[in-house]
């Protein structure tokens, strides 16, 4: 399809910055800013660096936390599940497991392969010094955000 592809960044302010395609048909301002095109890219780049836990993230954490040593997926999800009562996809456990390692909140090995597992490994999860300060400071976070509010104080809903 004509005007689709790569972008390509024209490295001026991006009040006359235009962004053209690989076959340079559509060419778009931006909206008018001081900042130059790299800037932008560095904005966006730092934006994916995500220092702080979501809130499954979190609940991962914190379910690791109670399992112990040698937590694996699958005892995380059933601890999520006992403790809040939702289904849990093992799936999306696995995923925050491994967003927690790239943030390096948590740091993995791979055990032995066992037969009942079709010679396959189940990888452990530990949480790091890191993690545990990360997980320190959005408890504290949550707490000092929850005092004060008349909407939650009682337990009614």
């Amino acid at each position: 399809m004509p005007g689709l592809g790569v972008r390509t960044p024209i490295n001026k302010p991006l009040a006359t910055t235009r962004y053209l395609t690989q076959s340079s048909e559509i060419p778009r301002k931006v909206a008018a800013s001081r900042l130059t095109i790299n800037h932008f890219f560095t904005i966006v780049d730092e934006m994916g660096k995500r220092e702080y836990l979501g809130e499954f993230e979190l609940t991962v954490m914190l379910a690791l936390l109670r399992v112990g040593e040698d937590a694996y997926g699958v005892p995380i999800g059933r601890e999520i599940e006992a403790s809040s009562g939702r289904e849990v996809g093992i799936a999306s456990v696995y995923a925050a497991l491994e967003r927690l390692e790239k943030k390096r909140f948590v740091t993995s090995r791979r055990g032995e392969p066992t037969p009942e597992r079709g010679g396959r490994a189940k990888r452990y999860f530990h949480a790091t010094p890191l993690g545990l300060r990360q997980v320190r400071k959005t408890q504290e976070t949550l707490v000092r955000l929850w005092q004060g509010l008349p909407q939650l104080e009682g337990g009614q809903s």
